[in-house]
């Protein structure tokens, strides 16, 4: 389990029962879909999906997690969240870029990635890395230098001209970046930083730098 999750202050709502609406390819970076087979203690099995909409739903803008079992919306719940399943539970956590957790665990701790939809970008990046390993190794390693090099890039930058406000100026005086990039440039490894972030998102990598990059 994530040390610093508030689980609790986050409630589970019981679903309609509506049916799990089918993954449409113009929704690869908008929506996430993992699902994960369990067998219940009468021995029967069933698949339990997640659901999530990173721009939030239509109502409210609230991004939710949704958990439906053999297809039907069983509960749902604002995010950090995790819901009760047969020999434990998932858990479901979000970043600006998509998901940082979506785990099933069991009873005694152990965990286990929920699988993405083989339709969706996160599937497809799963699928790049089964069938090309080096490949995804070398493009993680990329996306990590990305978001590495935009963050001591820019950084810097924005403690610069935070510093110049005249209240913080007056009491612990001004900084100086090292770095003084032309406008195009700064965006460029900004895009870069962003794009980095995304692919480790894909991959259920983010972590504190990743969040300092949204």
């Amino acid at each position: 389990m994530m040390a610093g999750m508030n689980w609790r202050n986050r409630r589970v709502r019981v679903g309609s029962g509506e049916p799990l609406r089918r993954y449409r390819w113009w929704q690869m970076f908008g929506r996430s879909l993992r699902s994960i087979t369990l067998r219940s203690a009468a021995g029967t099995t069933s698949t339990y999906t997640v659901d999530v909409r990173h721009a939030g739903d239509m109502t409210d803008g609230e991004i939710r997690a949704r958990l439906y079992v053999d297809g039907a919306l069983q509960s749902y719940a604002k995010m950090p969240t995790r819901f009760a399943v047969p020999g434990g539970h998932i858990e479901v956590a979000i970043t600006g870029f998509g998901l940082k957790r979506c785990h099933y665990v069991r009873a005694d701790g152990t965990e286990q990635q929920l699988s993405p939809d083989p339709r969706s970008a996160e599937g497809r990046r799963a699928r790049l890395h089964e069938r090309h390993p080096t490949a995804s190794r070398v493009i993680g390693v990329i996306s990590i230098a990305f978001v590495v090099v935009g963050l001591s890039v820019e950084v810097p930058q924005i403690i610069e001209a935070l510093s110049k406000i005249p209240l913080i100026a007056d009491s612990i005086g001004t900084f100086t970046s090292p770095f003084r990039l032309p406008l195009e440039l700064n965006l460029l490894v900004g895009l870069a930083a962003v794009l980095g972030s995304t692919e480790r998102a894909l991959r259920m990598r983010s972590s504190w730098i990743d969040e300092l990059a949204s």
